[in-house]
């Protein structure tokens, strides 16, 4: 199988300009001084993307995915390096771009075809089945500036989707609509995978990734950092932004606040570290059903008998997976004094594709005292090898059931 997008050393530069002179004080001032910034958006990326292939571009706000993809569709011309696409193609880039407010959207289909490369033959041809997926029909005799952000997307998307590309370029337009829209865009896109269409897009979403995705690309900073399976180019992307400095989620940075856990320790035990450990020494995530030990490095400033050393584990969106403490699991601990660490011990863990946030504490029995409390700094990487999306692993097999001779015929 042949490559339907070469991209051979693509390097993107801008110039930034900066205000200009206002007043002819202004001007002799600046005179001779640099009236702009260089930005390099891309920097000698090599990508191939073979017939019939999907390909996810992912990365940080800025890392150049968009600018990526206009290349590929011939919008921005690369200042370095060469980009050669073999197939009709069809750009989703700014949905709606081609769209004039003054006109209808009868008019609007016809004018936005034509963008896209379609005749008005063409169009008229596949009219009936733009209008029905965008299921916009009473209004589109109507101006589109009079349209919501809603039908004005599912208008230029049935519009896209119905040119019958050999390649299709999608810039983070699965994302419109409603969520009963969405899984209709996401269909047409199956099947163009089954009819062989090549598709490269750009997504933030990484259940998208592993649910439609032969490959992930990830950029950061306009460099090709990754390029592998959905789920290792998950898990690049995770570092990448893990290395950028990911802000950490609300309500884990406010330790001033007088009710906050860590803000009413006390200082008798304090957790001086943790580390979490995957089954292989060197690797950086857990595999599904996976076993993992996650060590609490304590201190304690006196001799004490009545502590408790507690875990919790939070999905991304906050939801708590996991709470128990040593007293819950029958795990007492003994007096604690100086230096010590407790390890607990996950015999497996029955997680799929994710990012889980660990948060570890030290309390009394009666959780009265707190002692220390520490959040937002550990967390447990996931990869899912499979295409299996969702966030629990259930072992799971299908076999088929023979039917008995003649069953479902006369």
């Amino acid at each position: 199988m042949g490559s339907a997008i070469e991209i051979h050393g693509v390097s993107k530069h801008f110039r930034l300009h900066k205000d200009r002179p206002q007043s002819l004080k202004e001007r002799v001032i600046r005179f001779g001084r640099s009236d702009h910034d260089e930005f390099w958006a891309l920097r000698d990326v090599d990508v191939e993307v073979a017939a019939g292939e999907t390909v996810g571009l992912l990365g940080a706000n800025g890392s150049g995915k968009s600018t990526l993809l206009k290349c590929v569709a011939g919008i921005l011309r690369p200042t370095e390096g060469s980009i050669v696409r073999h197939g009709r193609i069809a750009a989703l880039l700014e949905l709606g771009s081609g769209f004039h407010p003054e006109l209808t959207g009868r008019e609007n289909v016809f004018l936005n075809g034509s963008i896209l490369g379609l005749s008005r033959a063409d169009v008229t041809r596949v009219f009936d089945d733009i209008v029905d997926f965008a299921e916009i029909e009473p209004f589109i005799d109507m101006q589109v500036k009079h349209y919501s952000s809603g039908m004005y997307t599912r208008l230029a998307f049935a519009v896209a989707v119905n040119v019958a590309p050999e390649i299709l370029l999608v810039d983070e337009v699965l994302a419109v609509g409603d969520e009963a829209f969405q899984q209709k865009c996401l269909e047409r896109i199956k099947v163009f995978q089954r009819d062989g269409v090549t598709i490269l897009f750009v997504t933030h979403s990484a259940d998208l990734v592993r649910q439609i995705c032969d490959r992930g690309v990830v950029l950061d900073h306009g460099r090709k950092v990754s390029d592998g399976s959905p789920g290792e180019a998950i898990l690049a992307l995770r570092e990448t932004l893990r290395s950028r400095g990911a802000e950490v989620p609300d309500g884990l940075d406010d330790a001033d606040d007088p009710d906050h856990p860590a803000a009413r320790a006390t200082l008798a035990v304090r957790i001086t570290g943790a580390e979490i450990e995957y089954p292989e020494a060197g690797r950086n995530h857990l595999l599904p059903d996976e076993p993992l030990r996650i060590h609490l490095h304590y201190r304690a400033a006196i001799p004490l008998d009545d502590v408790v050393f507690a875990i919790n584990v939070f999905d991304q969106r906050g939801n708590l997976l996991l709470g128990t403490n040593t007293q819950l699991l029958g795990d007492d601990v003994d007096r604690v004094e100086g230096d010590g660490e407790v390890v607990f011990e996950l015999e497996r863990v029955p997680l799929l594709d994710g990012v889980y946030e660990v948060h570890l504490g030290i309390h009394n029995r009666d959780g009265g005292t707190s002692y220390d409390f520490r959040g937002g700094q550990d967390f447990v990487q996931v990869l899912n090898p499979t295409r299996t999306i969702g966030l629990v692993h259930f072992p799971v097999r299908a076999r088929q059931v023979p039917g008995e001779p003649g069953d479902g015929g006369t």
